[in-house]
Formats: C-alpha cells, structure tokens, sequence
C-alpha cells in the first residue's frame, strides 16, 4: 500500500471533475472506488470534503488516501481502437485544426461510457489524435440517439475553454426534429421544469416535466427552456422544427415536444411509438416507409474559437433514416433559413 499523497493540480489541468482528474492519474482506481473515498471523507481538496463530480482548479491540493501499490499514478493508457471503428469515427470529422475537433456523431453512437455502453465517443478517442500527443477530450454529449454536431478539445487547455462556454451558453445550437402534428403557434418558447422520474432503462433516467410555476418546489427539479419554430409541415400530420435548448437539461428537447403533444418521430421513450400517428400531434410512429429511428439532429453549432476568437459556424449533415424521410416528404434544406428564430419570413 502507498502512503497518503496530497497532489497539487497542475497546469492545465483545471475546470474538470475530480473524478476524471484522479482516474487520470490512477487509471486502475474504479470510478466506484471514487466515490466510496468521497462518501469516507479520505479523498479531499484543500482540506474539505468533496464528492465525486466536484470540480477542481489549477493549484488546489488534492488529498489522496493510500492506495495499492499498482494503482501507482501511470501514463494515461492509449486505448487500441479497432481499425473499421477508427475509419468510421474519422470519417465523422467535420472541421479539425490543431485545438478542437467537430464530428458528425453518429445515431447510436453513445457520448461516453455508462452502464452497457462499451462502444462509445470517448472510448474512439484515440483514433482521433492525428498528430496530435493528447486524446481528444469531449467537452459537451449528445444522447446516444441523437445525431449531429459534437465538439471534442484537443488538448486540456482548449477543453477547460471550452467546457466554459458551454456553461455559460456562449455557443449557439440549432437542432431539427421531425414532430407528429404542427405546433401551434409555428413558432415559440417551452419553460416546463424537469425532473428525473426514474424507470427510463438504457442506463438512464426518464426525465418528467413540471410546472414552472411548480419548479421551484420539487426536490431535485430544474428549470429548463426551449425554443422552437417550424419550418415545413405536411398537411396536419407532421412538421419540420427547428429547437434551440436554451437550458441543456437531459433529455430536453425531446420532453418538451412531447408535453406540446408533438413528440420526435421514433422517439420511443417519450412518444409513444408503438402509436401510429394520425395527424394533430401526438404518436411518435409515422408508419409506412418512416424509420423508426429518433429523427433529432443536431443541425448546427456556433460558437467563438477558444484560441483564435474567429467565430465558427458547423453544419451536420442529416444521418441516412433522416434524409430518407426529408426526401419522402419533399423537405430540403435549401428552402429554409439557417438560423430560423433570425427570419420573420418562417415557411
């Protein structure tokens, strides 16, 4: 057994959770064993005590326990990642420069590990180096089901910036969605709280809605808004909408348009897929030739370079079951705006 460590945190390895911090320097440490010396009070910064997602600061002192001697602090590992998944994870890649990554992620492809997900982002890092020492590090997920833009930082520096303007909401998403029913009005805000109501399977919790005005009241809910405008519809039976989360809640979007009575196409947890959807909104099963798969796409992200202040603006193109319904039902990008919530002339 090694004795007990305080370990300053160093350069550049600020603004990220203590326990991603301590598994970097103690890969073989279990993310359970974390926080069981969390819940024990033997893991502690400057002093105090933590819990496993507290977020350490450059120059903070980090009190670890004594721990077995082949959980010594060691190299990050280089995770071997299998040739088809390195090409299919490249292939992916929308825009690289030498601090950050965009991808098209993928449907299906999960964000980052989690209970029985062995196939992940996080985990094809690695193929994604190019030239580069560090592994690109995500700095923001998209649900597994959920397709589009995700950014990944190519170094600690980069991702600590950018972890900061996700936080603060100095970036600009636009999602699209297919919807059962149009909404009405064509165009305007959620503010329905969330909260975790368990019994969501895959791993994760199903999210509920409350109130606004009932938010504040229950324990563990948060306050969350989205916007949304249409920008196609076919007859009263569905709509092409465009949603900014203002807020990033789990889940969000897809929640929120399900309590308007509009749930996404295939979204199965929140839709009611098993219902064939007759027109005026609710049933997340289109039938037919429709795929059943989620159709949320996370269209666009803009957002100012960490490093070189240039603002960047990246488009995702549709995933294939996407496009197949885009192209049976006769919508094309080129007919609607880029940043719909900035036109007055919605379609």
């Amino acid at each position: 057994m090694s004795g007990v460590q305080t370990i300053a945190v160093g350069p550049g390895e600020g603004d990220q959770r203590l326990d991603r911090w301590l598994r970097r320097r103690f890969p073989n440490v279990t993310q359970g064993q974390v926080e069981k010396m969390c819940r024990k009070g033997d893991l502690r910064v400057d002093g105090g005590r933590v819990k496993a997602n507290t977020r350490v600061t450059e120059g903070q002192m980090v009190r670890v326990p004594p721990l077995p001697e082949d959980r010594a602090p060691a190299a990050p590992r280089r995770e071997k990642v299998a040739e088809a998944d390195a090409e299919m994870i490249r292939s992916c890649v929308l825009y690289r420069d030498e601090h950050l990554i965009a991808l098209n992620k993928p449907p299906g492809l999960a964000s980052q590990g989690g209970s029985g997900q062995t196939r992940h982002v996080d985990g094809l890092g690695d193929a994604l180096r190019f030239d580069a020492e560090e592994q690109p590090r995500l700095v923001h997920r998209l649900d597994k089901d959920t397709s589009g833009v995700m950014i990944m930082a190519r170094n600690r520096l980069t991702a600590a910036q950018l972890s900061e303007a996700f936080r603060d909401r100095d970036t600009r998403k636009i999602y699209w969605a297919a919807v059962a029913g149009v909404p009405q009005p064509r165009m305007g805000t959620i503010r329905y709280g969330l909260v975790k109501s368990g019994g969501g399977g895959e791993g994760v919790e199903k999210m509920r809605v409350v109130h606004p005005d009932e938010v504040d009241d229950v324990p563990g809910a948060k306050r969350a808004v989205s916007d949304y405008a249409v920008l196609e519809s076919l007859g009263a039976r569905a709509a092409w909408v465009a949603l900014v989360p203002v807020t990033g809640r789990t889940h969000q979007l897809r929640v929120h348009m399900a309590e308007m009575g509009h749930p996404i196409a295939g979204d199965g947890k929140y839709g009611g897929s098993g219902q064939e959807n007759l027109g005026d909104g609710w049933g997340a099963s289109f039938g037919g030739e429709i795929s059943r798969k989620l159709h949320l796409h996370a269209r666009s992200l803009t957002l100012t370079h960490p490093i070189t202040g240039a603002r960047l603006h990246i488009t995702a193109p549709l995933p294939e079951h996407m496009q197949r319904t885009w192209d049976m039902l006769g919508w094309s990008a080129a007919d609607v705006p880029v940043d719909p919530f900035a036109e007055d002339d919605l379609v």
